[in-house]
């Protein structure tokens, strides 16, 4: 194995983590310090500062007229709808629950494709939609419905399964994007886009943070959720891809809740419970299910 290889499993295995680690350390910061509308503010404001900072580095490009259109709904598929229902469910629900469900990304963008794109279902991924779509629903229909600092754990739970078909719908739009244009001139117009429509809804929230007197404890874990759940993991991903298949690379999305809930046990932030460990098993076989490839038999 060559060291570009190896270096881009290392960037495939750090992305993971921090998206792992992000479940809790977002978490925590919510609502006591800025309300989840808020953070998304501050989470896509940050982002666009940093993407357009590096985007000299990258080629000039001029986006296409004809593909504005899908730029736009890139953006409110991606940065607005999927972020914004992601930590008012994170707000509302559990660090625990919401990395098991995230893990149905990969479900969620195979029925929207099987809808917009006539991509063909098989049995076998049927079934995987079946199952993993029931683990999620037992998360919805038999958690608590309210614990410490999660008062709304069923509504976080649906929050979380519109977050994840919101994702998917992202993925399918911006994928012909990627072939046509460089990472680094999407990304800072896809965040700017997506300044501008989360201005209105997020603004209220992100002024009535009282940012003078935050604790440090506060300071950092903002700062990570931009610099590195925001902004990091999408430079890691992309170097990963350049050296790895989007199909090894998306095995890596089994180590989000695994990191999430090791991660959120040891913080005291989360525990686990018989219905989690449930959920998490039926998503976990979904997902596989649905992204297992059928293997040829050849003479």
């Amino acid at each position: 194995m060559d060291n570009k290889r190896i270096l881009a499993i290392f960037a495939a295995i750090g992305a993971s983590a921090i998206y792992g680690l992000n479940h809790t350390i977002a978490k925590g910061v919510m609502p006591t310090y800025i309300e989840p509308f808020g953070f998304i503010f501050l989470r896509v404001f940050g982002a666009a500062v940093l993407f357009w900072g590096i985007s000299f580095l990258g080629p000039k490009e001029k986006i296409a007229t004809s593909d504005w259109p899908r730029i736009l709904g890139c953006a409110v598929f991606g940065m607005v709808i999927n972020m914004l229902f992601f930590f008012k469910g994170l707000s509302l629900s559990t660090p625990i629950n919401s990395s098991v469900i995230v893990t149905l990304s990969p479900v969620m963008v195979l029925i929207l494709a099987s809808v917009l794109i006539r991509e063909r279902i098989t049995l076998l991924k049927t079934l995987g939609i079946i199952v993993g779509l029931a683990g999620a629903l037992v998360l919805v229909l038999f958690s608590a419905e309210s614990t410490g600092n999660a008062p709304n754990i069923p509504m976080g739970n649906v929050l979380f399964i519109v977050n994840a078909f919101s994702y998917g719908l992202y993925l399918i739009l911006v994928k012909p994007l990627t072939a046509k244009y460089h990472a680094f001139t999407l990304m800072k117009w896809l965040f700017l886009i997506g300044v501008i429509i989360n201005f209105p809804i997020t603004i209220g929230e992100f002024t009535d943070v009282n940012w003078t007197s935050l604790p440090f404890d506060a300071i950092w874990k903002m700062a990570f959720v931009v610099a590195g759940t925001t902004f990091s993991t999408y430079l890691l991903n992309i170097y990963a891809l350049k050296q790895l298949s989007a199909s090894t690379i998306s095995v890596f999305i089994y180590m989000q809740p695994l990191i999430a809930i090791t991660y959120a046990i040891l913080t005291g932030a989360d525990q686990l419970n018989m219905v989690k460990i449930v959920a998490a098993i039926l998503v976990f076989v979904g997902v596989y299910m649905v992204t297992k490839k059928k293997t040829e038999i050849r003479p």
